[in-house]
Parts: structure tokens; C-alpha cells; sequence
């Protein structure tokens, strides 16, 4: 078991409200990511859930069991740092079965579970390797081994990749998977990075300023954010302000104006947020399609292409395919733009 409540969770630091009145519900089992930018309040709430923090209002209950004043030691919550913490003059075996011996198992018991945690991770015949002489992945899987080795009923990672190279930290966010998959522990995972987040999580909460903005599947959280930062944070959104019709359906924000359609769920009206995802723009090249652009920026990333393009005194993100159709567009093109509002949201500007 390791089913998790969070019931308004405050934190203060003086004036400032670190986490404000959070409430979660995490069933055992579920792999539950935390997103958001930084100073949103994501680690601080870690920490609360792992008893490093006292919060300043609520309660925390693990499978019934109100924790919120229990000792870090005696909650059942492992944890994985950001820069691992592990001992550098001990060995691998040795930073594995620090928590063991310090609740007095006998040699043989730790010996026994010390090498099946090994396995499981992968580092099984390195028990011996001094700390200092490892990659940082085997690190990494070192500092997890440690977490997992003592049986926890939730498991903690706080960015514990971002150390990491790029093809790294995609290896290793995979194996991370996999090993949650296989124990069925309950785990939460915070991170920065949204496609880390989306990859790896069952659900997603996504914090601001100390809240709680959405909580849903990734997909849930992306195709349907519930605010225009959701939408600018998961999948970095164009933010268009402007004023909306009721009767018309006309959008207008300074000399962009476009006629919304009602698949949208159009607000009432008045100031309104309009959000276009990069993908939702699509650029021609040849037949100057649809509203009439012209490129500012273009960064070539291999099967994509981010572009600029300013429509109507408006400059929209985009990104595009990298095919040859691509390789048409330049700095200063006109171009026709011709965006897909099935992937765009509406929302009443105080919605934000």
C-alpha cells in the first residue's frame, strides 16, 4: 500500500507562502509527476511529504495514517535528491545498506537484500565500486537502490536528472519507468521539464506561485489546459489577449482579428486570452495560404523547425516539420499562416 492525501498543505517562510492550502489525492501505485517553473514551490512540498519541512496548516495521511508530525525516519517515504547524496568514502554496497544497519537488520538479511536491489537496478557486481569511480548514471541508480532498499511505501525523486546529459537523462528516465512499473511503488516525481514529466507520470500536477493550476493525465493536461498558463507552461502556447465578441465569434487583439470557432467552448466575452500551440500554426510557403505572414526567426532542430512568424503585428511561435517543403521558408519571407483551432483554447482574461 502507499495511497497518499495531502489535505491544505500550507508552508510560510516569513511572508512568503512557499505552498499555498494544496490538497492531492495519490492512489497506491500511481507514478505522479509535480511540474512546474522554478520558485513555483514544487520541492518545498517534497519536502513536506517527506517530513524534512513542517507545514504551516494541514495534514498528511499515508494509507489512513496521519504523518504529518512523524519523524522522516518513520513515515515509509524514501527519497531520491537531486544531487544524490551519496557517501563518497563508502563503497556501493556500503551507501546501499546504510539504512538497513541503522535499523538493526541482521548482516545476512541486508547481505540478501542488498544484491537483489543490486539486480534490479542493474549495478548487481558492482556492490564494491567506490562511490567517486562511477558515472553519473550509476550514480543515479546508486542513490534509487538506496531509496528502494528499505522498502518504502512512496518513493521521492526531486529532479534527480538534471545532472545528467541529454541521452543520459532519456536513458535513465526509462529505466526509472520501468523499475516503478516492476515494484509498484507509489512515486512521486518533481521536475522542471515537461516532456520529462509527460513521459514518465500517470498524472501531472502542474504548480504556480505556490498552487496547484491543473491535475490530470498528461494527455488531459495538455490537450485541455484548465488556464492559459497550463497551456504556455505544457507545450509553450502563444498567449494572445485581446476582446472577444459574443455574437460575432470576432477575436481582436490590436490588428490580429480572427473569427473563433464555436468547437472552442467560447467564454460569454468581453477580455479574453486566446492560446495557439506552436504546432497549431501551420506556414505555406508556396500558395501563401491563409493569413498573411512573414518570417522573423527560424532555428533548424533537426525533424523540426522552430519558426517566428508575425502575423497581423503579432509574432506567433510555430513549430514545423522539418520536410523539404521547409526549406522554402527564410528570414523575411512572406509566407501564408493557417492555424488549427482544434489545437487552441479560449479563456476569459481573469482565467489566467
Amino acid at each position: 500500500m502507499g495511497t497518499l492525501s495531502l489535505t491544505r498543505i500550507s508552508k510560510r517562510f516569513g511572508q512568503t507562502d512557499a505552498v499555498n492550502s494544496v490538497s492531492l489525492d495519490i492512489p497506491s501505485g500511481e507514478f505522479f509527476s509535480i511540474v512546474g517553473p522554478s520558485g513555483c514551490g514544487k520541492t518545498t512540498l517534497l519536502r513536506l511529504v517527506a517530513g524534512f519541512e513542517a507545514p504551516t496548516e494541514g495534514s498528511i495521511l499515508l494509507d489512513g495514517k496521519d504523518i504529518t508530525a512523524v519523524a522522516p525516519q518513520s513515515r515509509g517515504i524514501g527519497m531520491v535528491f537531486q544531487n544524490y547524496a551519496l557517501f563518497p568514502h563508502m563503497s556501493v554496497a556500503q551507501n546501499i545498506s546504510f539504512g538497513l544497519e541503522t535499523r538493526k537488520m541482521e548482516k545476512s538479511a541486508i547481505a540478501e537484500r542488498v544484491e537483489r536491489i543490486l539486480r534490479s537496478v542493474g549495478m548487481d557486481g558492482k556492490q564494491d565500486r567506490p562511490v567517486p569511480t562511477l558515472s553519473g548514471g550509476e550514480q543515479q541508480r546508486v542513490a534509487v537502490a538506496r531509496a528502494l532498499v528499505v522498502e518504502p511505501a512512496v518513493l521521492l525523486f526531486d529532479e534527480p536528472l538534471s545532472n545528467l546529459d541529454v541521452a543520459l537523462r532519456q536513458q535513465t528516465r526509462e529505466e526509472i519507468r520501468s523499475l516503478q512499473a516492476a515494484t509498484g511503488i507509489t512515486t512521486i516525481y518533481v521536475t522542471h521539464d515537461q516532456s520529462e514529466a509527460m513521459s514518465l507520470a500517470d498524472r501531472i500536477a502542474v504548480m504556480r506561485s505556490g498552487g496547484i493550476e491543473q491535475v490530470g493525465t498528461p494527455r488531459e493536461v495538455y490537450e485541455t489546459p484548465a488556464t492559459p498558463f497550463v497551456a504556455q507552461f505544457l507545450g509553450a502556447a502563444n498567449l494572445l489577449e485581446g476582446y472577444l465578441d459574443p455574437l460575432s465569434r470576432r477575436f481582436t487583439a490590436g490588428e490580429f482579428i480572427a473569427y473563433l470557432p464555436l468547437l472552442l467552448g467560447l467564454p460569454e466575452g468581453g477580455s479574453t486570452v486566446l492560446t495557439v500551440r506552436p504546432e497549431a500554426v501551420g506556414i505555406d510557403a508556396k500558395d501563401k495560404m491563409g493569413l498573411p505572414g512573414q518570417i522573423e526567426t527560424m532555428e533548424y532542430l533537426g525533424l523540426t523547425t522552430h519558426v517566428g512568424v508575425r502575423v497581423y503585428g503579432i509574432l506567433l511561435h510555430a513549430v514545423v516539420p522539418s520536410i523539404p517543403h521547409a526549406r522554402l521558408f527564410q528570414r523575411g519571407g512572406h509566407v501564408g499562416v493557417i492555424i488549427d483551432w482544434s489545437r487552441c483554447s479560449v479563456f476569459a482574461k481573469g482565467n489566467s
